[in-house]
């Protein structure tokens, strides 16, 4: 089984729309459902009759944003250790019991949430849900599971980010765009605070984040509130409220003044690339519109083929094999939107750079068109519809959105929120965010031998 760290920009970018992209209106969708327990944690029920199978997922509201300084990488480190098991069920009985019926497990760590999830038969919700309740509060790490599994997350370090030029190269874009803000650690952490983690930081940051009022359960699949309600009582309910349990501190990021530039120069590289993040605001964190807006804008400079940057670089001009953009939105704080490209043999990250530039200036200067806007809003809205046959996304897109700030009616609200979205709010859109100096440019290059004159 894989747990794993979300990295990879294709990953973020898919993540990025889903506090968003639920569906058409209820009309047309499972009628979402929500309630609280007396203990605080949130619930929501997603129907989905097609089959006799649940999804279930719990989200904490605590992500690698939330960690203390010099202890990058716990939150991580955790959900791998969540899987030592309790006195009430040592390691390895919730997975063994899993496979037997052949259910399916897995979890997640981000920047601002950690979630965990099963699919199974219907018939086996309510011991899913006694499984993670206990574990909630129960874990039991001595130094001979803790210790073990920190080489494990550190072998996981080596595999993604290490051996990984593009993962490197993210990780000192995201930290060069961020001065003070938290989100520039890597959500995996740095690797010499990683060595030094140990059971006793890991219980400490169980002990403040993890608790029935810092959670958020999702079920969808082939159940009714009705049931949900009453399982969610007999398993979570029991569970105390964690009357110690530390809310969110984060420092805040000051407004950018300049422009930032770092170049990764890697044996490894088969190809360069350019990489680019703005400091925009998130979801969360935006003022009326303006994060819609910034979806949209997301989507017309470097969604699919259709988009600003591939026309113009890879079809028109063809010195990109490949160029797009995303639009973090799914995020606490001020979060990010991101451009990349790759050149093609013949051309430099520097002349590639400035046509980059160029499409930005002639979004700000002239906006965009009518027909473009509609085209952008109609296939983000009918992505959002279509995802709906996906169980699983189901589930994550409202564990998404209740752990980063949105509710369940802004899930409902969302298509009719991008179809109000006018080609002047995304021309403002741009000339606010897209300003040079609240970005930071990354170069990935190949290194050359001693000698060689390198072109950039």
């Amino acid at each position: 089984m894989i747990r794993s760290v979300l990295t990879s920009l294709a990953l973020a970018g898919a993540l990025a729309a889903l506090p968003v992209a639920c569906a058409e209106a209820q009309t047309t969708g499972p009628v979402v459902t929500d309630f609280k327990l007396a203990n605080g944690l949130e619930v929501v029920v997603v129907p989905d009759k097609r089959t006799p199978v649940v999804t279930h997922m719990i989200y904490y509201k605590v992500g690698s944003a939330d960690e203390p300084p010099g202890k990058s990488g716990i939150a991580h480190f955790l959900e791998h250790l969540m899987f030592k098991g309790t006195e009430k069920n040592p390691s390895g009985r919730f997975s063994k019991m899993l496979a037997t019926i052949g259910g399916q497990e897995n979890a997640f760590t981000t920047t601002d949430y950690t979630g965990y999830f099963q699919r199974v038969p219907r018939e086996y919700l309510g011991d899913v849900m006694e499984f993670e309740a206990d574990r909630m509060t129960g874990l039991v790490l001595t130094d001979a599971n803790v210790l073990p599994e920190r080489d494990v997350v550190l072998e996981e370090y080596n595999m993604r980010v290490a051996n990984s030029p593009d993962a490197r190269m993210g990780e000192q874009v995201a930290a060069a765009l961020y001065l003070n803000h938290p989100y520039g650690r890597p959500v995996i952490g740095w690797r010499p605070e990683i060595e030094k983690l140990n059971r006793d930081d890991a219980l400490a940051f169980y002990k403040r984040f993890y608790g029935p009022n810092n959670a958020v359960v999702v079920i969808a699949g082939d159940v009714d509130m009705a049931q949900v309600k009453a399982l969610a009582e007999k398993t979570y309910g029991a569970v105390p409220v964690r009357a110690d349990l530390n809310t969110r501190q984060r420092p805040q990021e000051p407004t950018p003044v300049a422009v930032r530039q770092v170049t990764l120069d890697d044996p490894r590289v088969a190809q360069p690339s350019l990489n680019r993040s703005y400091l925009v605001p998130s979801y969360a964190s935006a003022k009326r519109g303006e994060a819609e807006a910034l979806d949209v804008l997301a989507q017309i400079l470097g969604s699919g083929p259709n988009s600003r940057l591939y026309r113009r670089l890879v079809a028109e001009k063809r010195i990109a094999t490949s160029a797009g953009a995303w639009y973090q939105g799914s995020a606490v704080d001020a979060t990010r939107l991101g451009l990349y490209a790759r050149p093609t043999p013949e051309v430099s990250l520097p002349d590639l750079e400035k046509a980059v530039d160029a499409v930005i200036a002639e979004t700000i200067q002239d906006g965009v068109a009518a027909d473009e806007l509609e085209r952008a809003k109609t296939r983000m809205i009918a992505d959002a519809v279509y995802a709906q046959d996906n169980q699983s996304s189901m589930a994550r897109w409202y564990g998404t959105a209740l752990t980063t700030g949105s509710t369940v009616q802004d899930v409902a609200t969302w298509p009719d929120r991008v179809r109000a979205v006018t080609a002047e709010q995304v021309r403002d859109a741009a000339r606010a965010w897209l300003d040079k100096r609240r970005s930071a440019t990354g170069y990935l290059v190949k290194s050359l031998p001693a000698g060689e004159e390198k072109r950039s």
